[in-house]
């Protein structure tokens, strides 16, 4: 992963020429979960930094007058694993105006900097899609209600937000994706939702495992390009229960891998396998941000909570950073360059922003 973002750091200065501090455009990636900086670019030689653990990948930003510059990224590591949980004290700015030769380090305490809540802009949704196939029903429900029911406990917020929803789903033989719950930023009604499944709830004891894969990936994609619009960006993830293998056949198995490979990057998908009857690498390839599997019904509620963190996770490892700049209205572009240090591991990257307008003191 390091030789891709060095051979991307270099045919990026290539392309674009890029002098020190003086990039022409930023560079939009689409929104991606560490396998690139977004809007970002490679910071400039002349910061010295070096190549970091950290990927500081760039999916917003927006200035505020009277000074205010809000940037909003995704921190992951080099691998793609998501990093939560850091705070503003770890992160030091960089600014370099046109009378500036290098960045000057701008004081995180000056410029009042923050880690705010992400809400204003970002939508995540959660699908949590159940095989309530025969064999489940028969042999493993209770199990399944209560290891859905921590599920939702660790993903969603304790306050509901309506920045953060889920929804549940349940398939069958059936040639259709079921509804339990509707998207809902309340755990409460998903939870008393779970608590109702009966056994007695399917009609068809067969399983349209790859069905579900194409409809519960379709949904998602419906829920991003709704929630991704104008300064809003959505992000989803899919979380998919089996105990078997398709016995449906409704669907091929290439099929269900082309709708995953092929969905929104901004939506990642989890897998949970129970018992000896599945095939693992097809999970594997469906969960392709991470699966996990149970090898019988006391294990499931460990294997719910060892995803539902990956999940959280995932959701928390946005940031919406915000400082006051000392820019003021007639300085045009300035560049931008943000560098995290947890004390262990470090990244950073560059981009620009106008300071027309700015006066100053900031909200």
């Amino acid at each position: 992963m390091n030789l891709i973002l060095k051979t991307f750091g270099f045919l990026f200065a290539i392309s674009l020429f890029v002098s020190c501090g003086n990039a022409d455009d930023d560079v939009d990636l689409n929104l991606n979960f560490g396998d690139g900086l977004g809007k970002g670019t490679p910071v400039d030689d002349c910061l010295g930094l070096d190549e970091g653990e950290l990927v500081l990948s760039i999916q917003d930003q927006y200035t505020t007058l009277p000074g205010k510059v809000s940037i909003f990224f995704r921190v992951s590591d080099t691998n793609g694993n998501p990093v939560p949980g850091l705070q503003a004290n770890q992160f030091t700015i960089y600014e370099q105006g046109r009378n500036d030769d290098c960045f000057n380090t701008i004081s995180s305490s000056e410029s009042f900097a923050r880690i705010s809540p992400n809400s204003q802009i970002f939508t995540n949704n959660t699908l949590l899609v159940l095989d309530l196939s025969n064999s489940v029903l028969e042999s493993s429900l209770q199990e399944l209600k209560m290891a859905s029911s921590s599920f939702v406990e660790n993903v969603m917020p304790s306050t509901s937000q309506e920045s953060f929803q889920m929804a549940i789903y349940w398939f069958d033989g059936e040639n259709e994706l079921h509804l339990l719950n509707e998207l809902t930023p309340s755990k409460e009604e998903l939870i008393t939702s779970i608590n109702g499944i009966t056994d007695n709830i399917s009609s068809d004891p067969s399983t349209d495992l790859y069905g579900a894969v194409i409809k519960s990936t379709d949904i998602a994609t419906d829920l991003i390009n709704k929630t991704t619009s104008g300064d809003k960006i959505g992000a989803a993830s899919v979380v998919i229960f089996t105990d078997g293998t398709d016995q449906a056949s409704r669907y091929t198995e290439d099929a269900a891998l082309k709708k995953v490979n092929e969905a929104n990057s901004n939506i990642s998908f989890f897998s949970i396998g129970l018992g000896s009857e599945i095939d693992t690498q097809v999970l594997m390839d469906i969960g392709k941000t991470s699966s996990v599997f149970a090898s019988n019904k006391d294990d499931l509620e460990d294997t719910f909570n060892e995803i539902s963190e990956k999940v959280s996770e995932r959701a928390n490892s946005f940031y919406l950073f915000e400082y006051c700049s000392p820019k003021r209205d007639g300085s045009g572009e300035n560049n931008l360059a943000i560098e995290v240090n947890t004390g262990t591991r470090q990244g950073a990257v560059q981009t620009k922003f106008n300071a027309t307008g700015f006066t100053g003191g900031c909200e």
